[in-house]
C-alpha cells in the first residue's frame, strides 16, 4: 500500500514537472524573436525536405523505370517462352484461362523471334563498306491490342505513325537500333544509319525476307521495346513460316488498384493449370533484372547518406541555439531553480522547444512535400535518359524520416539544457 502511494507522489511530480515545463517553453517562444523561431523552422524544413527528397529523387530514377515498365510492357504478370523454347506450348489456353479472370482486363500476345533488319540493301558496296544492317529482335503484336493496354503508339516519336491491324507492309522501329537517335559506338554493335520515315528496308528472319515500309520510331526509354523492330503478328508469323496460334510472350495486365498480391493470385491460377511446364510465369517484380535492384538499393543508400549530412547539420543548429539561449539566460535559469522550479522543469522546456521546432518544420515540409513537390514532379517527370525520373515519396518511408528528425532534434535540445541546468544555482544567479 505505501509503495503505491510512493509511486502516486512519484507520477504526479512527473506530470506537474512536464506541465511547468510547457509553461515556460510557451512563455519563451511567446516572447521569442519571430525572424529567430522561423529561421529556426526553415532549417527544420529544409532537413526534412532534403531526408525526403534527395532520396526520392535518385529512388525515383529507378522506379518510375520499374513502373513504366510494367505500364509500357511486361503488366502485373508477364509469360514468356521456357529457355529451352521459342514458343509458349498452349498460348491460346492460357490466353483463355487469363480473359476468365475478374480482375485481368488485358491480354497481349506477341510474337518474337531473331533477325536483322537491313536498309541501302539494293545499293552495291564498296568493298571496304559494311552493310546498314542491325540484329535485333523482331516482334510480332496486334496493333490495336497492344495499344489500348500498353498505349505504345504514344512512344512513335517526330512524324511517324503506329501500325494499324491491317498494315501488312509497315514496321516501327527502336530507337535503340538507330544510330542518329541513340548513338551506340561498341566494336560488334550494329545499327542502322540515315534512315527516315518512310524508307523501304528489309527484314530478315531464318534465311526468310521481307521488303517494309518504317512507319515510325519508338523511344518509350524501355530497353525491350525501344531495341526491337516492331510488325503485326500476321505478317511476322507468314515470316517465320508458322501457322499455329502459339506465341513467345504474353502479357497481363490487371485492373487499375491492382497489388503484388493481386498478380501472384493469377499466377498461382496458372500453375494450378499446370501452365508452369509450358511456359515461365513471372510477376512484374519477379521479373525485373536484379541490377536494375541493386541499382535501387544503392541509390536508397546514397540518398540516406546525403540526407543524413543534412540531419547532422540541423542536429548542430539546434543544439547551437539552445546552447546560446540556456547561455544567455543562465541567470534567470538560476533564479527560477532557486525559488523552486526543480531542474527537470527547466529541462523539459527546452525539449518542448525544440520538438515545436521540429514539428513545425516537418508540418511546412510535409505541405510542401505532398502539395507541391510531388504533384508537380508526376506531371513534370524529370527527363533522364533511361526514364522519366519521379518522386519516389511512400508515406511509410516518409513516417520514419520524420521521426528521425524529431529525435535528433529532442536530442540535440536536450543536450545543452542539461549542461546549464546542472550548473550550482547560486553561481547561475551570480553569473560565474
Amino acid at each position: 500500500m505505501e509503495r503505491n502511494k510512493i509511486n502516486k507522489v512519484i507520477k504526479s511530480k512527473k506530470i506537474h514537472n512536464v506541465k511547468i515545463g510547457f509553461f515556460l517553453a510557451y512563455r519563451q517562444l511567446k516572447h521569442a524573436s519571430i525572424w529567430t523561431t522561423g529561421l529556426i523552422v526553415v532549417v527544420m524544413m529544409l532537413t526534412f525536405l532534403n531526408l525526403v527528397v534527395v532520396n526520392g529523387i535518385l529512388v525515383g530514377l529507378i522506379q518510375s523505370s520499374i513502373q513504366a515498365s510494367e505500364e509500357r510492357y511486361t503488366g502485373s504478370v508477364i509469360i514468356t517462352n521456357l529457355a529451352q523454347k521459342s514458343i509458349i506450348e498452349n498460348s491460346a489456353e492460357i490466353v483463355n484461362v487469363l480473359k476468365n479472370l475478374s480482375n485481368v482486363t488485358d491480354v497481349i500476345p506477341r510474337v518474337l523471334v531473331s533477325g536483322t533488319v537491313e536498309a541501302d540493301y539494293r545499293r552495291l558496296l564498296k568493298e571496304e563498306e559494311t552493310p546498314n544492317r542491325s540484329r535485333t529482335t523482331i516482334s510480332g503484336i496486334i496493333p490495336s491490342k497492344e495499344d489500348r493496354a500498353t498505349g505504345l503508339s504514344k512512344y512513335v516519336i517526330g512524324d511517324g505513325a503506329y501500325l494499324n491491324d491491317n498494315d501488312k507492309d509497315g514496321v516501327l522501329i527502336g530507337a535503340f537500333i538507330v544510330n542518329e537517335l541513340t548513338p551506340v559506338d561498341s566494336p560488334g554493335f550494329t545499327q542502322l544509319r540515315e534512315v527516315k520515315v518512310g524508307d523501304r528496308v528489309r527484314v530478315t528472319v531464318n534465311g526468310n525476307s521481307k521488303e517494309v515500309y518504317i512507319r515510325g520510331f519508338m523511344k518509350s526509354k524501355i530497353n525491350d521495346i525501344d531495341a526491337r523492330v516492331i510488325m503485326i503478328q500476321s505478317e511476322l508469323q507468314k515470316l517465320v513460316g508458322r501457322s499455329d496460334t502459339n506465341v513467345s510472350e504474353i502479357a497481363v495486365k490487371l485492373s487499375s488498384g491492382s497489388t503484388e498480391q493481386d498478380a501472384l493470385r493469377v499466377k498461382e491460377v496458372l500453375f494450378a493449370n499446370g501452365y508452369d511446364f509450358d511456359a515461365k510465369i513471372q510477376t512484374s517484380t519477379e521479373a525485373l533484372p536484379k541490377f536494375l535492384l541493386d541499382l535501387k538499393n544503392i541509390f536508397s543508400l546514397l540518398g540516406n547518406l546525403i540526407g543524413s549530412i543534412g540531419l547532422i547539420v540541423a542536429s548542430i543548429t539546434v543544439f547551437i541555439v539552445i546552447f546560446v539561449n540556456t547561455l544567455t539566460r543562465r541567470k534567470f535559469i538560476g533564479i527560477l531553480k532557486g525559488i523552486g522550479i526543480s531542474s527537470k522543469s527547466i529541462e523539459y522546456s527546452y525539449v518542448i522547444q525544440s520538438a515545436f521546432y521540429a514539428i513545425a518544420g516537418s508540418a511546412l515540409g510535409m505541405l510542401v512535400l505532398y502539395g507541391f513537390l510531388v504533384p508537380f514532379i508526376d506531371a513534370n517527370p524529370i527527363n533522364f535518359p533511361f526514364s522519366d525520373g519521379i518522386l519516389y515519396a511512400p508515406i511509410e518511408g516518409t513516417m520514419w524520416r520524420l521521426l528521425g528528425l524529431f529525435t535528433a532534434t529532442i536530442i540535440a535540445g536536450y543536450i545543452p539544457a542539461r549542461m546549464i541546468v546542472s550548473k550550482n544555482t547560486l553561481d547561475s544567479i551570480l553569473g560565474r
